[in-house]
């Protein structure tokens, strides 16, 4: 193992596609069947209102979106990369997640996050608010959230939110609950992740992860948790990370691949090219991935 590489996670890779919702309907449909047909493991769609990029373009919603993709792709595993918890009361989101679980047939994988683009909240009319609350607000939605699925009747109270004897009917497909995904980058996040992720799920430079992996295996051996029951998921987002190209051809995927799997992550989401330049992807899922995994 190469020095200063995270302890956790699994040898075996997985990879992922994150499609952007900005476009037809049949686009999306045709774009998720044909990602399902090249063997990704999972496919995923990201929570906003607005495209980030160009706020006045065309978006689906993320949940609804999932229910409807979970018929047109029938094998993967399937999430929202991840929940803003500012945009849905969490019992709320308790209560989607069951339903697309059946949906899927115990296929989704439960993302949440904190939330953190302030334009659409201001759009939307949603409260958005200073770092210390929104961060106590989604750990609060977790530890909720995390009950509620793997209970059949929950109470709890909070600082934020409530429950009252709430039944969890039908329970989710997949027991004790759906997988967590939590989104963390900076410390704190990172260690509350320690506690309750299945899947802990990050992007930056192969330094940034190589030293928030340690965060974490560091988090996970306070709290006696084997930091190998955390899949190490890295999330590679065109417009946040333009000094990667791993779509550029088959040695930069590779390339990719091999310096964020040093620094401890073994699972691959990635969102695609263009459609004009999915030949690439094709290739790198028939020649490449196979081999990667």
């Amino acid at each position: 193992m190469p020095s200063g590489t995270s302890q956790a996670g699994s040898t075996r890779r997985t990879f992922g596609i994150q499609t952007l919702q900005n476009c037809t309907w049949p686009e999306l449909k045709e774009r998720w069947a044909r990602f399902e047909s090249l063997g990704f493991d999972s496919l995923w769609l990201p929570d906003h209102f607005v495209p980030t990029a160009h706020p006045d373009g065309p978006w689906f919603e993320a949940w609804t979106l999932l229910g409807a993709l979970a018929m047109v792709a029938t094998r993967p595993r399937i999430g929202v990369l991840v929940s803003s918890n500012t945009f849905r009361h969490p019992p709320l989101l308790a209560k989607m997640a069951v339903t697309v679980d059946h949906i899927s047939d115990g296929r989704l994988e439960l993302g949440i996050g904190a939330g953190w683009f302030v334009p659409e909240h201001e759009m939307f009319g949603l409260d958005f608010p200073p770092t210390k609350e929104l961060v106590d607000r989604y750990m609060e939605a977790v530890r909720l959230i995390d009950a509620y699925l793997r209970n059949d009747r929950t109470s709890f109270d909070g600082t934020y939110y409530t429950l009252r004897d709430a039944p969890n009917r039908p329970a989710p497909i997949q027991r004790p609950r759906p997988p967590l995904m939590l989104g963390a980058h900076g410390p704190r996040m990172i260690r509350f992740a320690a506690r309750y992720a299945d899947t802990w799920n990050s992007r930056g430079t192969p330094e940034e992860i190589r030293q928030r992996n340690e965060t974490l295996d560091e988090a996970c051996a306070k709290i006696g948790r084997d930091p190998r029951e955390i899949t190490r998921s890295l999330l590679y987002v065109i417009a946040q990370m333009p000094e990667e190209q791993p779509w550029a051809s088959v040695d930069a995927f590779e390339d990719f691949v091999g310096r964020f799997s040093e620094a401890g992550m073994s699972d691959f989401i990635l969102q695609p090219p263009p459609p004009e330049q999915f030949a690439i992807v094709e290739r790198i899922a028939h020649d490449v991935i196979p081999r990667l995994r």
